[in-house]
């Protein structure tokens, strides 16, 4: 990179600002936005440096565009620059999803706005199923994935094993099943790059769970078991928001009793209509769990929290990893972990599809057990049929018509309260 080609901390500012409000549609749009402005329009950062900290950011837990625009940040102005970059990717996304989660919970229950919601609940069933049709597409190329696939949905829907326990399971059987020697080995890192990486590592753990110390020992219960669980959550976060969207739900929803299904799926349809990281969701989880029992002042703590434990990690794993990025690379079995890991992760993301579709979709849901397994089995009876053909229509824009996202949710939601009006 020639010195005219290296921006100034202003430039940097202005340009992820940009960035931070336009980068709608999830990781894929998120790193093609990316891409055109810092690489074709800017020509800041090389290509071949720019894939090789992509294939990193994807080996990481946590939102890789984010990670990957602390990257460029850290990049071309040290951490200064990743702390901007990375944070002017978040927050604009961020102030939008704190300010519908202030409306929501104020509005909610409105019956007017309750059939908006449903609406978006029966879209976000077609939202589902479409990533996992554009995962699929690009993890499942050979045999060995399909069956990792299978496996993980198995595991989840039928057995129902702890989503870590499915990554760790994963992720150990692709280390393993990978060569260990490469054919074009990096040059070790430097010394001096190893005590930058560790004096960051230090620093930033003590950035991200000093406050949960905090939390732990003087806060309200509830802001509490918020900062441990999101604390949790973001070491767990292979794959992408909707890898671990169902065991958080199932977390939140039926151990924790913080938010209700329906609201954790209006959840999940807000974060997609705004920029920014899917996994924005936990700001609203955070700000529904604590407005449920401290009102909205307690609410923006819990939303506070819950966005300082999810994306924090992300600055300590870049901080601490990126002088080691051409080494990490070229580890084939590391890469061989995260090709099972993605593969595991349509497994989770169909469980996904086929949990959130049953729950919307049917109004009963007996569990049938024998044994080790344990079975939802629809009521026929019970079909819910505004949803369906709401979530059927929203396919049919999604899939076939490839219509963008704010439009497919704002049309189902349209159709779901004109048919409450009629």
């Amino acid at each position: 990179m020639t010195p005219e080609m290296t921006p100034t901390l202003s430039d940097l500012t202005r340009t992820f600002a940009r960035i931070g409000c336009l980068s709608f549609g999830g990781p894929a749009a998120q790193i093609a936005l990316m891409h055109r402005v810092i690489l074709d329009e800017r020509r800041w950062v090389a290509e071949a440096d720019y894939l090789r900290a992509l294939s990193f950011c994807m080996l990481l837990p946590g939102p890789e565009a984010m990670q990957l625009a602390t990257w460029i940040g850290w990049r071309l102005h040290g951490v200064r620059g990743g702390l901007i970059a990375g944070g002017l990717f978040v927050l604009p996304g961020a102030a939008v999803v704190l300010t519908l989660s202030l409306i929501y919970a104020a509005f909610g229950q409105v019956p007017m706005i309750a059939a908006l919601f449903t609406g978006v609940q029966a879209a976000v069933i077609a939202i589902v199923i479409e990533a996992l049709i554009r995962l699929s597409r690009r993890a499942l190329k050979s045999r060995e994935a399909k069956v990792i696939a299978i496996a993980a949905f198995a595991g989840l829907f039928l057995f129902k094993l702890p989503f870590p326990l499915i990554i760790l399971a994963a992720a150990v059987w692709g280390f393993f099943r990978t060569a260990s020697t490469a054919r074009d080995p990096a040059a070790p890192a430097p010394p001096a790059a190893l005590a930058q990486s560790l004096r960051a590592a230090a620093t930033w753990l003590v950035i991200w769970l000093a406050p949960l110390g905090i939390l732990v020992l003087s806060a309200p219960q509830r802001l509490a078991e918020i900062g441990i669980f999101f604390s949790k959550l973001a070491v767990l976060t292979f794959g992408g928001a909707y890898a671990v969207l169902a065991w958080m739900a199932q977390e939140v929803v039926e151990d924790k009793g913080w938010l209700t299904l329906p609201q954790m799926m209006d959840g999940l349809g807000l974060a997609e209509t705004t920029p920014g990281p899917l996994i924005l969701v936990n700001q609203f989880v955070g700000y529904m769990a604590a407005y449920q029992v401290g009102g909205w002042t307690l609410g923006l703590a819990g939303a506070g929290i819950a966005v300082w434990m999810t994306f924090i990690p992300s600055f300590l794993f870049i901080f601490a990893g990126s002088p080691f990025i051409d080494r990490l690379t070229h580890m084939p079995r590391l890469s061989g972990a995260l090709a099972a890991i993605t593969a595991a992760v349509v497994g989770v993301i169909a469980n996904l599809s086929l949990w959130f579709a049953l729950h919307v979709l049917f109004a009963s849901l007996p569990e049938v057990t024998a044994g080790p397994l344990s079975l939802l089995v629809p009521d026929p009876a019970s079909l819910r049929p505004v949803p369906a053909l709401i979530a059927a229509f929203a396919a049919y824009l999604l899939l076939r018509r490839h219509w963008p996202l704010l439009a497919v949710l704002t049309v189902s939601a349209a159709a779901s309260a004109l048919t409450a009006v009629l």
